[in-house]
């Protein structure tokens, strides 16, 4: 399903990014997904933050009811994450 971001938000991690979205990433559910790595992710078939891993510089991936969360490899830059995010977000299917 492609996700539109409607705007990146910082949070009190430098490393860490909100990305609200529509529609909402929880599928229908309030519940957390957190994956330090793309194997977690993997065993949990969650395509959404197996794409997102997908993206070089991507370390950690939450995911919740209206947002998603991306943490950064510390010599990831936010300049080329974030279009790389948007994109990757809307061009799934």
């Amino acid at each position: 399903m492609p996700y539109s971001v409607s705007s990146f938000e910082s949070t009190p991690n430098p490393r860490a990014i909100k990305c609200v979205v529509t529609p909402p990433p929880g599928n229908g559910t309030a519940a957390r997904r957190s994956y330090a790595s793309l194997d977690e992710a993997e065993r949990a078939e969650d395509g959404l933050a197996i794409a997102l891993f997908g993206i070089a510089g991507v370390e950690r991936v939450m995911v919740l009811a209206d947002f998603v969360t991306v943490t950064r490899a510390e010599n990831a830059k936010w300049a080329k994450l974030k279009p790389a995010i948007k994109k990757m977000l809307g061009g799934l299917a």
